[in-house]
């Protein structure tokens, strides 16, 4: 079976429950919004392509999971096999964002001693009258956190959805060819594929064979 991937990274969404990873998700992989979605029960998942840059094709495995306390032993059985994860809170719930540290090291504490690569995401910034949490301030945390970079973004309005996926793509990618992950036995986050095949040279058409 031909590998038409040079890449596959693991990527948890992570954050309270209602902050939007679900329609996140939706916006990226689908290109659609749906206000009446609900919440996954445990886990959703959804594979995405890729191309990072010329003749590099990741596959996503991208794992939506919910916030409740009920599904937090779901969602740590999913971690062990990421390499990224998005940190979403929403920029209306202060709530939210105040929980973001909790799950920062539960998922730091639980991965051990594999890698984990974060970005932290500000979700639903299109409603700015209702914002609680200024941009200012993710970004503050993020570096206290020492996280690979802080992103706004709007599934409904499309802000910088794609933009946040890809980042954390590239950071994984760039830390690799760093020699800062490394592909480990029993480990799934990273998996290195085949290189992909170059399109065939043009054959003569009238020949009737080819070896």
């Amino acid at each position: 079976m031909e590998v038409s991937w040079n890449f596959r990274f693991g990527i948890l969404l992570l954050g309270e429950s209602a902050v939007g990873k679900s329609s996140l998700l939706q916006r990226y992989t689908e290109g659609t919004f749906i206000t009446s979605r609900l919440s996954p029960l445990g886990i959703d998942f959804k594979v995405h392509d890729v191309v990072l840059e010329a003749g590099v094709k990741v596959k996503l495995l991208l794992w939506d999971t919910a916030g409740q306390e009920r599904f937090r032993s779901i969602t740590k059985s999913y971690m062990r096999n990421s390499v990224g994860c998005l940190l979403v809170f929403d920029v209306t719930q202060r709530q939210t964002f105040d929980r973001v540290r909790s799950w920062h090291q539960e998922v730091l504490n639980y991965v051990k001693p594999n890698p984990m690569l974060f970005l932290l995401v500000g979700h639903k910034c299109d409603l700015g009258v209702q914002r609680q949490v200024t941009e200012s301030e993710g970004k503050a945390l993020a570096e206290q956190l020492r996280i690979d970079g802080y992103l706004e973004v709007s599934s409904k309005d499309n802000i910088n959805v794609g933009l946040a996926f890809e980042t954390l793509a590239s950071v994984i990618y760039q830390q690799f060819q760093k020699h800062k992950i490394a592909v480990r036995e029993g480990w799934h986050g990273l998996t290195v594929g085949a290189q992909v095949a170059e399109e065939p040279p043009q054959t003569n058409k009238s020949c009737c064979y080819c070896g």
